[in-house]
């Protein structure tokens, strides 16, 4: 018997799945660079309106919702990879026109009542259009994930003129932050195998977390109260916005 390197071919044969992936990401790089700069800039507006707002509220309520941020755009092969799973064309047309998170950014507050504020100022700006809402913060994950997610499209002048750019905003307390980063490396680490028992035990510290960032919103309100009697009347900061998700204005 010949080796099987060897044996003479019959008939056409098919490329290699790694050529046909090598061609599909070549094209995706090429088609990715068309249209990164618009998803920075849409990332450098919605970062630089979100400044803005913790420098306003700073002066009139003399402390800062945000604590930090973070942006990122999506990786080619994360675009291709969630394309796939979601069986859309793989292309850079099918993921601007299907895909809301190839922008990102994460806002880590300090407080609970933080992430409503910080959304209701961001989404009461009348440029500024609500997509859709994620609430994980009222109905967290199965796995114990909180945080609030909201997809905008925020305004974007270009050379072309001006076009409406998705961006994924992502609301979170320190303290929510601090449990899924850890949470996300410990799974990364595992490859996603994860017993039932340390499974359980991540949502049970989830919950503990949960359980301390509404006693550290209690207190902080309790604190507010008291500091609130000592300022005059003209001198006290306006009240924070309820717990509560801004209305959608998408439009049609």
């Amino acid at each position: 018997m010949e080796p099987e390197n060897l044996r003479p071919e019959t008939g056409p044969q098919e490329a290699p799945d790694y050529i046909e992936m090598s061609d599909q990401f070549q094209q995706m790089v090429d088609e990715f660079f068309s249209v990164q700069i618009r998803y920075q800039a849409a990332m450098r507006e919605v970062q630089a309106r979100l400044e803005n707002l913790d420098m306003e509220f700073q002066m009139k309520h003399y402390r800062n919702p945000i604590h930090h941020m973070e942006s990122r755009m999506k990786s080619i092969q994360s675009i291709m990879k969630k394309l796939k799973r979601k069986q859309f064309p793989v292309s850079m047309t099918s993921a601007v026109e299907n895909l809301y998170d190839l922008a990102g950014i994460r806002v880590v507050c300090s407080y609970i009542q933080d992430i409503y504020t910080v959304a209701g100022l961001l989404t009461s700006q009348d440029d500024i259009h609500l997509v859709h809402v994620h609430d994980y913060l009222s109905k967290p994950k199965q796995n114990g994930y909180r945080s609030l997610h909201l997809v905008i499209e925020v305004p974007v002048y270009l050379s072309g003129g001006k076009s409406m750019v998705p961006v994924e905003v992502q609301i979170r307390t320190i303290a929510m932050d601090f449990w899924a980063t850890l949470e996300h490396n410990l799974r990364y680490k595992a490859e996603g195998v994860v017993t039932e028992e340390i499974s359980r035990e991540l949502l049970r510290a989830a919950e503990d977390i949960a359980d301390v960032d509404e006693r550290m919103q209690s207190i902080h309100d309790r604190m507010d109260a008291l500091n609130l009697r000592e300022l005059p009347e003209d001198l006290r900061p306006l009240p924070s916005f309820q717990r509560e998700i801004p209305p959608s204005r998408k439009r049609m």
